[in-house]
């Protein structure tokens, strides 16, 4: 076992997190006890065990993704989301595929490793249009950059996928945002648990990798929250992630407060712990560059919701936070990187990365 030099009066504590060390992530009965442990020492030699985990799995270095909000209107009513279809707050807007290319190009200009495509689900999009401008992005953007793609466009037809899949998409990403039915219902009303779960699930057997990620602070218990970092391992997901609830005006958690960043930064660590060799984000769109170190000190080894500042895009957590300043760039944040001891990863090394990721989908 590597030895842990940090003074833990836990001694089940130090074997949990000493086996991850050696490589062998917790049970989920292991993590259910890390998850209850309490204490500074405790909380710190969790981030520390993750960072070490993060690091030996990808060095020193973290990719950085574009983030491409390219319609904000939906027809779901999800009690947690600023763009619900029934607030009137929110600017509405539908970018045009000519527009969604030009922001790619910037964003491939900038050295980001992948453009994350997302959209409510646009009722004009997805009923009317029946998904093409989505492929026909998609193709363009495959044909005219050298740049991986993800898309986030809602749950889709399995046809859509396998169109997809064919295109040569990335990564689809679709968040559950708890594994918890009943909490699920309360939170994506109307929108069954199941039909969200198999869409991941056919992505992956149309050969696309699966992004998946949970929410804080929407009434989750601890043990909901390792039941999900466990769901996402039994999905076999290749990126997962936390997020904080950001309170929403003209939305039901309005008047709710956000969740302690303590709270996502163990979350971080319990799912680098489980799923050692994975992606984990660490998002901009919440706190900004304040709230990323201490995302990426607890073990995540990505940065995403990098915005093209003067295009008229959004965030979603915050809709214009730092954007306009240019500080959600690769310019703005290497720096910041360079600060903590890290640097942005090569494009080739992420390609290389979804390389080993899509052949092992394939053997499976």
């Amino acid at each position: 076992m590597v030895k842990i030099n940090l003074e833990i009066r836990d001694e089940k504590v130090v074997g949990i997190l000493g086996a991850a060390l050696d490589g062998r992530s917790p049970s989920i009965g292991e993590l259910r006890y890390l998850a209850k442990a309490q204490g500074a020492d405790v909380n710190f030699a969790m981030f520390q065990v993750a960072r070490n985990l993060t690091e030996r799995n990808f060095g020193k270095k973290m990719f950085l993704y574009g983030f491409v909000y390219f319609s904000t209107y939906c027809r779901n009513v999800c009690t947690f989301c600023y763009y619900r279809k029934v607030n009137a707050n929110p600017p509405r807007y539908r970018k045009s595929v000519d527009e969604v290319l030009k922001a790619v190009g910037i964003l491939e200009k900038y050295g980001i490793h992948l453009a994350d495509l997302t959209m409510g689900e646009d009722p004009q999009i997805c009923e009317v249009e029946h998904y093409e401008p989505i492929l026909k992005m998609c193709r363009q953007i495959k044909k005219e950059y050298d740049l991986p793609v993800m898309i986030s466009p809602g749950v889709v037809p399995r046809s859509v996928l396998t169109e997809l899949g064919s295109i040569g998409v990335d990564w689809y990403a679709l968040y559950q945002e708890t594994h918890n039915r009943n909490l699920y219902a309360r939170m994506r009303v109307g929108q069954p648990y199941e039909v969200r779960a198999e869409a991941r699930a056919g992505a992956l057997k149309e050969g696309i990798l699966v992004e998946d990620g949970i929410l804080l602070g929407i009434g989750e218990t601890v043990d909901d929250v390792v039941d999900s970092v466990y769901e996402m391992k039994t999905l076999g997901a290749q990126q997962v992630r936390a997020m904080g609830l950001e309170p929403q005006v003209g939305t039901p958690l309005e008047g709710r407060s956000s969740p302690p960043i303590l709270d996502e930064m163990r979350a971080i660590a319990m799912m680098r712990l489980v799923h050692q060799d994975r992606l984990i984000p660490a998002s901009y769109d919440v706190d900004g560059l304040k709230g990323l170190e201490l995302r990426i000190m607890a073990g995540a080894n990505v940065v995403t919701s990098i915005i093209p500042p003067e295009l008229g895009l959004h965030g979603v957590a915050q809709a214009s936070l730092d954007i306009d300043s240019s500080q959600r760039t690769v310019e703005g944040i290497t720096p910041y990187l360079k600060r903590l001891g890290l640097e942005p990863n090569t494009r080739l090394a992420y390609k290389a990365w979804l390389g080993k990721e899509k052949a092992r989908l394939q053997r499976n």
